[in-house]
């Protein structure tokens, strides 16, 4: 990740001493000063700058080309960096961007060059604490027609905490600098236009009384946002917090298509469906790359459940290696879909979307009035009400899994809309999905179980002469339906804890 900071300043300014913003026993280190030249690609209409995205060659570096993507933290990109001449950038980084260029054509679209007197902050042990680096900028066309420049200072957290940052800044500003927006440079090189608005259009936030459409709009823009932020961290394979990327990318296909059909009235059928559909697709693609994901970890946590009694540590190996050649195969599919045309004209859908849904007129109503309709209906196919059962009242502890799954996605229906409408409708709905959401953590489990179970007794029935394997498979399997009867065991008092105290009392 990136931190900085820019200030802006004229061709007057004095930098000032810095040394008082170094700690106890630190200095301030002076480098060479340094001519950078920076050829940045874009788009014809400028996409990535739209969208704050980067796509660079710098010459000099040791790794020339570089993509700087946007985080929710302003003046935090994440940076990325490969080797390649200048001329057509390495296929992975185009890759990266391809959720915002959509298949137009990459091309320099201006260079920067940039005179840069750069100053080290660095602490007692001789970590780089922060950079301070006083730029003049000198702008031009890919044909090197001069079209300006400009001078501005940047301050990049290394090492140090914020609060550093925050020195050098008052610093900085008792000389005169006058702290700006963070506006790279190739954006400011490249003039309005590259500052005008992306072609995704961002959640705004609902109005004090919002009609039902503008919590439509609003729940697509931000399930919207959430697919195009996961794409390149998918093809990056990047962990987050725990997590991964296509996890949280096949969790952001099904919610926006849940959102979707929980909107169901108030959205043109015709625009809606077709959406949906492709979204299906990308989450199966994306699904088959996270269950191997999710059985590569339960079969470690499984077989190391009982210390007291190990299991053939030989035998685990063989069927994790299965499933990391399973993996390995899901997401070389995963990378050919998002590599391919279909994707392409899904994203551009999704960027329409976002920017005007379909809505049909009972879209203009109050959203107090129209929404509570709607979550009350995947809530009644759950549990029940107007005298019809819901699937919760069919479970049989003895029952087949499929009906516990079906309860389970039932369950997920439910939790998406209360979710959807909860930014409308405040604490009440909120407090729905939070109930539904500790039950889904149960009936997850279940079917985690349930299909780690049979994925174990498949495997070993591959190799119908490794005895070791079958045992170690079948031991398995046995701690995996264990945890399926837990599971149901559970099941009552956790849905009982989520729908005491009336937490649906307010659906009609």
């Amino acid at each position: 990740m990136e931190e900085e900071r820019k200030y802006e300043v004229d061709d007057t300014f004095v930098l000032p001493d810095l040394s008082g913003t170094a700690p106890a026993g630190g200095r301030v280190h002076t480098r060479p000063p340094a001519i950078l030249v920076a050829t940045y690609v874009d788009t014809p209409d400028l996409r990535l700058a739209r969208a704050g995205v980067s796509l660079r060659h710098r010459e000099g570096d040791e790794l020339p080309w570089t993509v700087k993507l946007p985080t929710d933290t302003p003046g935090v990109r994440q940076e990325i960096s490969r080797p390649g001449p200048l001329g057509d950038p390495p296929a992975e980084l185009a890759g990266l961007v391809t959720v915002h260029s959509r298949g137009a054509r990459l091309a320099p679209a201006v260079v920067v060059r940039t005179e840069r007197h750069a100053y080290e902050i660095v602490g007692p042990d001789g970590d780089v604490l922060a950079e301070v680096v006083d730029d003049r900028v000198t702008t031009r066309t890919p044909d090197g027609s001069v079209t300006g420049g400009f001078r501005e200072l940047e301050v990049e957290r290394k090492a140090g905490d914020r609060a550093l940052l925050d020195r050098i800044g008052s610093v900085l500003g008792d000389a005169g600098a006058r702290g700006g927006s963070f506006v790279p440079k190739h954006v400011r090189a490249l003039g309005p236009a590259a500052a005008s608005e992306p072609d995704l259009v961002p959640p705004t936030g609902l109005p004090s009384r919002p009609t039902a459409g503008d919590v439509v709009t609003e729940a697509v823009r931000q399930g919207v946002r959430r697919l195009v932020e996961h794409d390149p961290l998918v093809r990056l394979r990047a962990p987050l917090d725990g997590d991964t990327a296509v996890h949280k990318m096949r969790v952001a296909c099904r919610r926006l298509r849940s959102d979707l059909r929980t909107f169901g009235p108030l959205v043109r059928p015709g625009w809606a469906r077709p959406l949906r559909d492709e979204l299906r697709w990308l989450a199966g693609v994306l699904g088959a790359a996270r269950d191997a994901e999710v059985l590569r970890a339960r079969l470690r946590r499984t077989a190391s459940a009982d210390p007291t009694s190990p299991l053939d540590g030989a035998a685990v190996d063989r069927l994790d290696a299965r499933l990391a050649d399973r993996e390995r195969q899901a997401l070389v599919a995963v990378d050919e879909a998002l590599a391919s045309a279909r994707y392409l004209a899904l994203v551009d859908a999704l960027v329409l979307a976002a920017r005007a849904p379909r809505l049909t007129p009972r879209a203009a109503d109050p959203a107090a009035r129209v929404l509570p309709r709607l979550v009350a209906r995947p809530w009644r196919r759950l549990a029940g009400g107007k005298g019809r059962p819901g699937a919760v009242a069919e479970l049989d502890p003895l029952g087949p899994d499929e009906r516990w799954h079906a309860v389970r996605k039932r369950g997920k229906q439910a939790r998406y809309a209360a979710s959807a409408v909860a930014p409308a409708l405040g604490g009440r709905a909120g407090r729905l999905a939070s109930a539904l959401t500790r039950v889904q953590d149960l009936l997850g489990e279940h079917q985690d179980a349930a299909v780690a179970a049979q994925t174990w007794l498949a495997l070993a029935a591959e190799r119908p002469d490794d005895h070791d394997l079958a045992v170690t498979a079948g031991r398995l399997a046995e701690r995996e339906r264990a945890s399926v009867h837990r599971a149901r065991a559970a099941f009552p008092a956790a849905w009982h804890r989520a729908t005491r105290r009336k937490r649906a009392g307010w659906l009609p």
